[in-house]
């Protein structure tokens, strides 16, 4: 796998791993620039979208860039103006386009989580509440914050197994995924992690 500057969420983690896509004049994407560092036999490969400046071979001139997900979403096209960017380098002078497609990839992942399963307010301010006051202690006592953060997540385990349980009776796969905005595989784990099963059982 090629190397590039990704974004997750801590909700989403990877099943919504957003990046800065690179198009071509014709609409392709184009596939991984590849360099000969000189190092053997080892050559470097990436699809980092500021090495599409068509100064090398193997990494053609990008016509425009766009937020992508491994969800299989896309953003926006933004244009890249050559005439504009001259002899600059990209990363610098296409730095508000990369930006644009940061913000696009923030606007998918919020309209991902108002696709979720809702939780109820009261629970939501318990825990915005929660985390506070575990901020708070962390002032005062960073020990006892760590024990407090060590507590929570034992609470959690411990409610979330039954909860983990039940929902793998009720729901399918892909109901699951749905609900808490991953991907099956990952959907697939958390269950498993929760209800303390293995993520190869049937």
């Amino acid at each position: 796998m090629s190397e590039r500057e990704t974004w997750t969420s801590e909700e989403f983690g990877s099943s919504h791993e957003g990046a800065v896509g690179v198009l071509l004049a014709d609409g392709r994407v184009p596939g991984p620039a590849y360099f000969d560092t000189g190092s053997g036999s080892h050559v470097q490969s990436t699809s980092q979208w500021s090495v599409y400046d068509g100064r090398f071979p193997h990494a053609p001139r990008a016509a425009a860039l766009r937020a992508v997900c491994s969800c299989g979403w896309t953003g926006p096209e933004h244009h890249l103006d050559w005439e504009a960017i001259g002899e600059q380098e990209l990363d610098e002078a296409a730095d508000n386009e990369a930006d644009a497609c940061t913000r696009d990839w923030d606007g998918h992942t919020t309209a991902v989580e108002a696709t979720t399963v809702p939780l109820p307010e009261t629970l939501t301010m318990l825990l915005e509440q929660l985390e506070q006051e575990i901020g708070k202690l962390a002032k005062t006592s960073p020990v006892a914050a760590v024990r407090a953060a060590r507590w929570t997540r034992i609470t959690a385990e411990r409610a979330g197994y039954w909860a983990a349980r039940a929902t793998r009776q009720d729901l399918d796969d892909a109901q699951v995924a749905a609900a808490l905005g991953l991907d099956e595989d990952a959907a697939r784990t958390e269950l498993a992690r929760l209800g303390r099963w293995s993520p190869y059982s049937g």
